[in-house]
């Protein structure tokens, strides 16, 4: 014998199963428009380099250095973060924590403007700064934090 409750447990369990695969219908489009969208770009980007117009994505073209304080010891912004980055957003952070004894120096890949591995706070504002232009030199602002 179907009870209520069974009848009523299948169709939630349809409405689940459908509204889950429509959800993933949607996220697989909007990521082949997205990807559509970076290939449209990159096209673009080539036949702008093909035509004379000299721009290599790949090329180091942004560039910051912020410096500051690490350790209590030293002052005079002796410690800093340097971001290279090229057209796409890719590059490096090279960090530098200078103290009276010892310097440490650490590099850490960028990939779209990020840092693929996690970053401090200093070498965000290194990259933020080489991705919007600022640098070579950043001053530290207050609304960065």
């Amino acid at each position: 014998m179907i009870t209520l409750g069974r009848v009523v447990g299948t169709v939630i369990a349809l409405v689940g199963g459908i509204a889950g695969m429509t959800g993933v219908a949607i996220g697989l489009l909007a990521l082949r428009s997205a990807r559509s969208a970076v290939e449209d770009c990159l096209d673009m980007l080539g036949r702008r380099c093909a035509g004379g117009g000299m721009v290599d994505v790949k090329a180091i073209r942004d560039v910051a250095v912020f410096r500051y304080d690490a350790l209590a010891e030293m002052t005079g912004r002796l410690s800093f973060s340097v971001a290279l980055i090229n057209g796409l957003g890719d590059g490096i952070v090279l960090t530098s924590i200078n103290g009276r004894t010892e310097t440490r120096t650490y590099v850490r890949p960028v990939r779209g403007g990020r840092g693929i591995q996690p970053l401090s706070p200093e070498e965000e504002q290194a990259v933020r700064a080489a991705r919007l232009g600022i640098g070579p030199d950043v001053v530290p602002q207050a609304h960065w934090h």
